[in-house]
């Protein structure tokens, strides 16, 4: 019997949502615990199926009981009851709370993206998740392929009696990628990372009735997250994943981005 945990989170990551016939559709959430200052990720948590009064924001302080997962043991995951979800507070910026923002996040140890792969790689440490500051930031994006469409609705279509009713959530045909280099590490190589927040692929959806052409729409999604990630005017920092199977395939989860 696996112990149960409550913790409280101040969630920073939230991944755009994907269907998985074992959990229905899920959102991969990460953020910091505020019991030790560490990276924890949270999965599967069926986002739109919770009360409204339990869909958290980014940067909401979540309690939340959880426990290690059996069929994934980096040691950065936890199992989620999502019953369990509270929402205790929103750090909204609209309110002036970067300051907070800040006096939580930046006491997660912050690494170099090449440390971050030196640890994953190392059986001891096992790392899975990260905060990495980066420099010389890039973008691209590059076409890809759909998953089979009848695969992805039947995974809609197969969803437990008690869930709630929702729409397919529609798959973004482009991957995004950030370049960049590690701040301060002379003989970094580089590194590029694809793009998985939630944002960027509600962006790519939201946009489209704004823009005429997709070329005007993917260059402004480059333009607002070379803004994002503009080290000249913001203290920039990537939190950092990894694939559970791949454990050195790294994504880019989300930018913290408070000014200079």
């Amino acid at each position: 019997m696996k112990k149960i945990e409550k913790k409280r989170i101040l969630v920073t990551v939230k991944a755009y949502p994907n269907p998985s016939k074992k959990y229905g559709e899920t959102v991969c959430c990460a953020g910091v615990d505020l019991g030790n200052s560490q990276l924890v990720r949270l999965y599967p948590v069926p986002y739109r199926d919770l009360d409204n009064d339990q869909k958290f924001k980014k940067y909401s302080i979540i309690e939340v009981d959880c426990f290690p997962p059996n069929d994934d043991k980096r040691p950065e995951s936890f199992r989620v009851n999502s019953d369990s979800i509270s929402v205790v507070a929103v750090l909204d910026t609209e309110k002036g709370t970067w300051q907070k923002r800040k006096d939580i996040v930046l006491k997660v140890p912050v690494k170099s993206m090449c440390q971050v792969y030196r640890d994953a790689e190392d059986k001891d440490k096992d790392l899975s998740l990260g905060l990495i500051k980066p420099e010389g930031v890039t973008f691209e994006w590059s076409k890809q392929s759909l998953a089979d469409q009848k695969s992805r609705e039947s995974c809609y279509a197969q969803l437990s009696f008690f869930d709630k009713k929702k729409d397919a959530i529609e798959e973004i045909p482009f991957n995004f990628y950030y370049n960049f280099k590690c701040a301060g590490v002379a003989d970094c190589p580089g590194h590029k990372l694809s793009i998985i927040d939630w944002e960027i692929g509600q962006a790519f959806r939201d946009w489209r009735a704004k823009y005429t052409t997709e070329k005007i729409l993917l260059e402004k999604i480059e333009q607002r997250w070379l803004d994002i990630a503009n080290t000249a005017k913001k203290d920039v920092y990537f939190y950092v994943g990894n694939l559970k199977r791949f454990r050195t395939t790294f994504m880019v989860l989300g930018v913290f981005y408070p000014k200079l």
